[in-house]
């Protein structure tokens, strides 16, 4: 039998999730928690051998709640709406086995479980795509400048660090925005870590 915990802070979602997995022969839901922090509990309590979570909850996010459970060894399993390929990157590194999106068939999910239990790992097709086509429109140099207002630089200290005007950097600033296609250096850096390009 498989033992199940999920996490989900909408609870119809919850309940539904719960319902199927439970109607599988070979699968039990032994727990459901509405946030990161109550899943890392069940999990500790429970010892199930997959925690399936969403990403966006309150307390603790999925990723966070799936960073400390690498070290429990429980298969982790983020079910989600967001197709973003920097949650995915952290995923990958949070050592998770499967991301699914939410609009998957049912069924998808269930064979997913079992795939991963037998050793496997799962991860969205479109994830997958835009982790191999999606590289980022910056240049070396401009990348390093961001890097820099990032790292909470000022114009003159990025400047006398890579040794250029305080205009050039500037001009390198509002080039990052139009290639970015974002109003200002926050919603850049913003941008820019949620797609994982920063390494």
């Amino acid at each position: 039998m498989i033992r199940i915990v999920i996490a989900e802070d909408q609870r119809m979602m919850l309940g539904a999730l719960g319902s199927l997995l439970n109607l599988e022969e070979d699968m039990e839901v032994v727990g459901k928690a509405n946030n990161g922090a109550e899943a890392i509990s069940l999990v500790q309590r429970h010892k199930p051998d997959v925690c399936i979570m969403d990403i966006e909850m309150p307390e603790k996010s999925g990723l966070e709640a799936a960073e400390e459970l690498k070290e429990i060894g429980c298969k982790v399993i983020i079910l989600t709406t967001f197709a973003r390929s920097g949650y995915f990157q952290r995923a990958l590194k949070a050592g998770v086995k499967g991301y699914l999106l939410k609009d998957s068939p049912s069924e998808e999910l269930a064979n997913s479980i079992r795939s991963i239990m037998a050793g496997k790992r799962i991860y969205a097709p479109e994830l997958m795509d835009d982790m191999y086509n999606e590289g980022h429109p910056l240049t070396h140099r401009e990348k390093e400048v961001l890097e820099l207002v990032a790292d909470g630089r000022d114009t003159k200290e990025i400047a006398d660090e890579l040794q250029i005007k305080t205009s050039t950097v500037r001009n390198y600033i509002s080039t990052i925005l139009d290639k970015l296609e974002v109003k200002n250096r926050i919603e850049a850096i913003t941008h820019f870590k949620e797609k994982g390009w920063f390494k």
